[in-house]
C-alpha cells in the first residue's frame, strides 16, 4: 500500500523551475522598460517646456526711450495722429522680424489683411475706453548700427511710427484708423504682438492741452 501512494508522487524538475524564473524576468523587464521609457519621455517634455519658455522670454521686446505723439490739431479739442516709440530686444534675446505691413488701398491707417498681401509679423493694435482697432499701419526706421535686413538683433534699435503725417495718404494714420479720434485727457494702449514672446503693452495718457509735438509720460 505504501508503495501505491509512492508511485502517483510528483516533484517540481530543473528545467520547470528554469521556465519559472524566466517568466519572471521577463515580466520584470518589461516593467522596467516601461517605466524607464516613462521616465525618459517625461525629461524630454520637461527639456521642451525650459526651451520654449527660454524662448519666449528671449523674444520679448522693450520699450526704449520714450513716446511721441505728432498733433493733429493742437489746443484743449486737439487729436493725436501720430505715435512714435522706440523698442529692442531684452535680453539680448532672438531677432523679430519686423517686415513693414502692407498699407490697404484705401489708407484708413490698418495694415491689408488680404491673403498673400499681408507682410508683418508683428502686429500692433489699439485699445482706449472706446474702441478697439488691430493690426494697425506702422512704418519702422533704423537707429544706429543694423545689417540691413527687417530683423530686430541683439543690439540694435527700431523706432516704430504708428500713423503717416497725412491724412488718408501712405497708409494712413490714427485720425484713419480710429472711430473715436484721441484727444486730450484720454488713457490709450497700444499692444506689441511678436510671433513668440509676451506682448508688449504701452500705455500712456494724452495731456490737457495737445502741442503739434508732445513726449507722452
Amino acid at each position: 500500500m505504501f508503495n501505491k501512494y509512492l508511485k502517483h508522487e510528483k516533484g517540481i524538475t530543473g528545467l520547470e523551475t528554469a521556465i519559472i524564473l524566466i517568466a519572471f524576468v521577463v515580466v520584470a523587464a518589461v516593467f522596467a522598460y516601461t517605466a524607464l521609457s516613462a521616465g525618459l519621455f517625461a525629461t524630454q517634455k520637461a527639456q521642451e517646456s525650459v526651451y520654449s519658455g527660454l524662448r519666449e522670454a528671449r523674444s520679448t521686446l522693450e520699450l526704449r526711450g520714450g513716446v511721441t505723439a505728432t498733433a493733429g490739431t493742437t489746443g484743449a479739442s486737439g487729436t493725436i495722429k501720430q505715435v512714435t516709440f522706440i523698442l529692442a530686444n531684452v535680453l539680448g534675446g532672438e531677432s523679430i522680424d519686423f517686415a513693414v505691413p502692407t498699407a490697404r488701398g484705401d489708407n484708413n491707417g490698418t495694415a491689408n489683411t488680404t491673403s498673400g498681401s499681408n507682410t508683418n509679423k508683428v502686429v500692433i493694435n489699439y485699445i482706449d475706453k472706446d474702441q478697439t482697432v488691430r493690426n494697425l499701419y506702422w512704418t519702422v526706421t533704423k537707429l544706429g548700427s543694423d545689417d540691413g535686413d527687417s530683423l530686430l538683433e541683439q543690439g540694435e534699435k527700431f523706432q516704430v511710427t504708428v500713423g503717416s503725417t497725412t491724412n488718408g495718404t501712405a497708409g494712413g494714420n490714427l485720425i484713419d484708423a480710429l472711430g473715436t479720434d484721441l484727444t486730450v485727457n484720454k488713457t490709450f494702449d497700444f499692444e506689441v504682438v511678436t510671433p513668440a514672446g509676451a506682448v508688449l503693452t504701452i500705455e500712456r495718457t494724452t495731456p490737457a492741452n495737445i502741442d503739434t509735438i508732445m513726449d507722452l509720460h
